[in-house]
């Protein structure tokens, strides 16, 4: 089978396509012909190395969606046919992938493969992001980084369902459209405006309830000053590097601040807690309360124009590679 590998961490020019064989799935592994993978900035991170693969060369990837070829002995639930989506900790930009079965779901009938490729990594993430991290309740008010992206879009749309007023920040007029279709509430470009300044205006100086930032460096102190006292900063990306070392009593001087990294994969721990969170995913999709931005369908091999694209912030909503 053909699949994308890194053998060097770099730039989008380490993505190379190479012909390797794949073995069968063992015990509670699926193997699964890819129809479509998900891009991510967590595929970024791996590339260049600002997170650690097992070992090089790999194939990157964490989430698609195809149908079942084989599945390993102890996988009861799936059987080959079946059309699934998956998250997976890495090993998406391929044909053909193993997957252990506990990230494996069927899709519903309604959603398309490229449609599952685009909402599985993305869609879990603002689930558990707004469900779990810090659960999102009528009438607060959440402050949401990258409102235009990927991950952004799923926040606004499932935030505003929640009954949360949502603000979010974006870098061009073109994505504080984009944003504002998708339901929030106010927008702010940050390249023209104080995103603590405009919060506070906006919610009369009292700052909002959470706020969930993919952006890192350039966006940590804002999103300190936009919160209200006892407030929750949920720090989950870092496009645009890592957020600098801090003294912990700066939560205490910033009004008792609460502040988490979490992981996804922390959340989908067990087979029941994957089962539980793709459910309310899919029920929140199935009800038109959060549409999947589905923008761009490229070929996998074309993966070093697609991260090029990404790097560069020209990209909007989800973004699938064909393989």
């Amino acid at each position: 089978m053909k699949a994308i590998r890194i053998h060097r961490h770099g730039g989008p020019e380490v993505l190379q396509m190479d012909e390797m064989e794949i073995r069968q799935p063992g015990p509670g592994e699926i193997r699964i012909r890819n129809r479509a993978v998900g891009l991510n900035f967590t595929d970024v991170y791996f590339r260049t190395g600002e997170y650690a693969p097992p070992s090089l060369p790999f194939t990157p990837g964490n989430e698609g969606a195809g149908e079942v070829i084989a599945v390993g002995q102890g996988v009861t639930d799936l059987m080959p046919g079946d059309h699934v989506g998956y998250v997976s900790l890495l090993g998406a930009y391929a044909e053909e992938h193993i997957v252990p079965a506990r990230y494996v779901v069927k899709l519903p009938d309604a959603v398309d493969f490229a449609t599952g490729a685009a909402m599985m990594l993305k869609g879990l993430t603002a689930q558990y992001l707004l469900r779990q991290t810090f659960r999102v309740e009528a009438g607060q008010t959440v402050l949401i980084h990258a409102a235009a992206g990927g991950v952004g879009l799923l926040l606004t749309q499932w935030a505003r369902h929640l009954g949360a007023t949502v603000i979010g920040t974006v870098g061009s007029s073109a994505k504080a459209e984009l944003a504002r279709e998708f339901g929030a509430d106010y927008v702010i470009d940050h390249g023209r405006e104080g995103v603590a300044s405009r919060v506070r205006d906006i919610t009369k100086g009292e700052g909002a309830h959470v706020v969930y930032d993919s952006i890192g460096q350039a966006t940590f102190a804002a999103s300190l000053d936009s919160l209200r006292r006892r407030g929750t900063f949920v720090s989950f990306g870092s496009a645009s590097g890592a957020i600098p070392t801090f003294d912990i009593t700066l939560l205490a001087r910033k009004g008792s601040l609460h502040a988490t990294w979490p992981v996804l994969f922390d959340y989908l721990a067990t087979r029941a807690e994957m089962l539980t969170a793709a459910a309310e995913l899919f029920e929140v999709v199935a009800s038109g309360a959060v549409k999947i931005p589905l923008h761009t369908q490229l070929p996998l091999d074309v993966a070093a124009e697609a991260h090029r694209r990404l790097e560069a912030r020209e990209t909007t909503g989800a973004t699938v590679l064909l393989p």
